[in-house]
């Protein structure tokens, strides 16, 4: 693979997002690693080792291992798990702004 893959933004995830995305176990992605299916990085986050995986060898794996149809069905079901999270941070936010206007509307009386 060429260099430019591991420094392009989105091209590469961490081995925890592997999981979480694409539904495999650490061992699915440990032994993916040994048996050299996934070329990985070994990077560090506040002092935590993790793997970083290219997403295009990630995805392929788990065609691989699940086939087309479940590979669709956990990008949709990770989709909508994001989109979830962003309307809990939108509403929490929301909620916050609503706070903040009532309290400049009493000052202002």
């Amino acid at each position: 693979m060429s260099e430019s893959q591991w420094t392009q933004q989105g091209a590469t995830l961490s081995h925890k997002n592997a999981c979480r995305e694409f539904g495999f176990t650490e061992d699915e992605i440990f032994e993916a690693v040994r048996a050299g299916k996934l070329q990985y990085r070994q990077n560090y986050a506040h002092g935590n080792p993790y793997l970083k995986l290219l997403r295009s060898e990630v995805e392929a794996l788990a065609l691989e291992l699940r086939g087309g149809k479940d590979l669709e069905a956990q990008k949709r079901k990770h989709e909508l798990q994001k989109i979830d999270t962003e309307i809990i941070s939108l509403k929490r936010r929301l909620a916050s702004l609503e706070r903040h206007k009532s309290k400049l509307l009493e000052l202002a009386k």
